[in-house]
């Protein structure tokens, strides 16, 4: 099985290449502050190096958030287009705060809370237990302040991992190939599946407060 997996759910895009659990090519690009959109043509460079047409592709990953409204929605639509084009599944984990605790090098066994700063002093949270074996367990997620979150992970005797940790856990595309192992990327109907932001991008907030509204509700 030949999958292309994105996520772009900070301001660092990763792509990786994934034939049959294995990783065998992969890439970073900055998704910030840049002139022109980089994550496509890091897709095109990957399998040009690797020498793997589309039409080779057996279906496209893509991390759900939470996290960056605008790289979320680049990476959602570069995999939806594929999937689309070459009719094959679109796999998505549950979030991509998993992706983070499936990235290299492989966590050890123990309990984790996986964090990504969601700006205003709020981080985006989730347990993980990671088992002998290696696999994961996934539990709840949620948004709350640092304060909150090094409690919570105190209670459970957790360690806090995320890209603002020391040391620091990214997310990376690469973290599919164990998250499809374990069966934890699933396919979804592309037709209906939307990213999940965590909350409003900065400029519908924006609006909203100047209209006295929700954008959409008359």
């Amino acid at each position: 099985m030949l999958v292309l997996a994105l996520d772009a759910s900070t301001y660092a895009g990763s792509v990786a290449l994934i034939r049959d659990g294995v990783v065998v090519g992969q890439s970073v690009v900055a998704m910030r502050g840049e002139h022109e959109e980089r994550l496509m043509p890091a897709v095109v460079a990957l399998l040009s190096h690797h020498d793997v047409h589309v039409e080779r592709l057996d279906a496209v990953a893509c991390g759900a958030g939470p996290g960056s409204f605008t790289s979320l929605r680049i990476a959602a639509s570069i995999a939806k287009g594929l999937c689309v084009a070459r009719e094959i599944p679109l796999l998505v984990a549950p979030s991509t705060l998993l992706v983070v605790s499936a990235a290299e090098p492989p966590l050890t066994a123990g309990r984790y809370v996986v964090a990504l700063d969601a700006m205003r002093g709020d981080s985006f949270c989730q347990d993980v237990e990671v088992e002998s074996g290696g696999s994961l367990r996934p539990g709840d997620s949620w948004r709350t302040t640092r304060p909150l979150l090094e409690e919570h992970a105190a209670i459970l005797g957790a360690r806090i991992i995320g890209p603002s940790e020391s040391p620091p856990c990214v997310p990376h595309a690469r973290g599919f190939a164990m998250l499809i192992g374990f069966g934890l990327a699933k396919p979804v109907e592309m037709t209906t599946w939307e990213p999940e932001y965590g909350r409003k991008a900065e400029a519908q907030v924006r609006w909203e407060t100047a209209h006295g509204r929700e954008l959409g509700v008359d």
